[in-house]
């Protein structure tokens, strides 16, 4: 699959310098101040929406144009800033945002104006304010799984704050997927929180859908599974009911069922995730001669990132994922 590739930051021109392009215009709602900003009528995100627009720049090449000024923001945290989705707030999404006016050829504060206060702090304010996406947004087209959901009686996604998941994934001799070793800790953002759902679905050629096993912490509740999209969705119980605030750690390991040679796995995002560590290790008469990365905003089905890794002597390879933001990550390979 083609992947949208960074165009060279190094030959981007900053848009106020094209004198053949006309100022951005102000939002429709706002009235130009003296200064030359956009009033705060418009708002953080209009603003940079309707600049974005006018500069006709993708937020890749703005990604990487920040990225050659020292400073990173993923595309999918721009998407996020234009749509309202999320405002910046620590120290380096400020600079960002002052290198975005510099870059969209916009006046000095322009778009740092507009900012609103900080949201509030503190750890259930932080996870109250955590984007949270629906089931179409993240399995696009899967009914299926939106219908187990409702039989299964699906507790709300914010009542457990994700802070660390952990995915383990085996290639066998045979170049073929056949076990997951998944961790995750978790914290209660209500009280009384007993179970979550989990979905994992097998191979396009696999037959049979995934078992999970060997649940740790807890124990596996009502399983449902779809044989023909050899789809999986169970319902793990954890040790205890949490109280608010109160955390626990679980895990559990599935069983691939068996299919054709696997080339690649990969892990969906209804929320924020503090850390994602995803590792894939391979039988050593099974390495791989090319291994990459790749992210996906959610319900795409292009890659927006795609960074090369390295197989080790381990034979294995990883991605650490800080601050996952709600998406589609994970990792592909090839044989010669």
């Amino acid at each position: 699959m083609a992947a949208q590739q960074p165009q060279d930051a190094a030959r981007l021109r900053l848009v106020g310098s094209r004198t053949e392009r006309p100022e951005p215009p102000q939002p429709a709602a706002t009235t130009p101040s003296t200064t030359g900003r956009p009033a705060q009528a418009g708002g953080f995100a209009e603003a940079l929406h309707l600049a974005i627009e006018t500069s006709g720049l993708s937020l890749d090449r703005i990604r990487a144009a920040l990225a050659q000024r020292g400073v990173r923001v993923s595309v999918t945290t721009l998407s996020y800033w234009r749509r309202g989705r999320s405002q910046p707030e620590r120290a380096s999404s400020l600079r960002a945002v002052h290198l975005l006016e510099e870059l969209l050829g916009l006046p000095h504060s322009a778009l740092s104006s507009l900012l609103g206060p900080p949201r509030p702090r503190g750890r259930w304010a932080a996870a109250a304010n955590t984007l949270h996406l629906g089931l179409e947004d993240v399995w696009p087209g899967e009914q299926e799984i939106a219908a187990i959901f409702a039989e299964l009686d699906a507790p709300p996604a914010g009542e457990l704050e994700r802070l660390s998941i952990h995915d383990s994934y085996y290639v066998d001799a045979e170049r073929r997927g056949n076990l997951l070793r998944m961790r995750q800790v978790v914290r209660a953002t209500v009280g009384g929180v007993g179970r979550c759902l989990v979905v994992h679905k097998a191979d396009e050629e696999a037959t049979g859908c995934p078992e999970i096993t060997s649940v740790r912490h807890g124990r596996l509740g009502r399983v449902r599974r779809r044989p023909e999209a050899g789809l999986t969705v169970g319902e793990l119980m954890l040790d205890r009911p949490l109280g608010l605030g109160d955390s626990t750690v679980f895990e559990y390991e599935v069983e691939i069922p068996p299919g054709g040679p696997t080339l690649e796995y990969s892990r969906r995002f209804a929320t924020t995730v503090r850390e994602y560590v995803l590792q894939v290790h391979f039988d050593p008469a099974a390495v791989p001669v090319h291994c990459e990365r790749y992210d996906r905003e959610p319900g795409a089905d292009v890659d927006h990132r795609r960074e090369q890794l390295w197989v080790g002597a381990s034979a294995s390879a990883h991605v650490l994922a800080p601050d996952q933001q709600p998406g589609h990550i994970g990792i592909r390979w090839e044989w010669a």
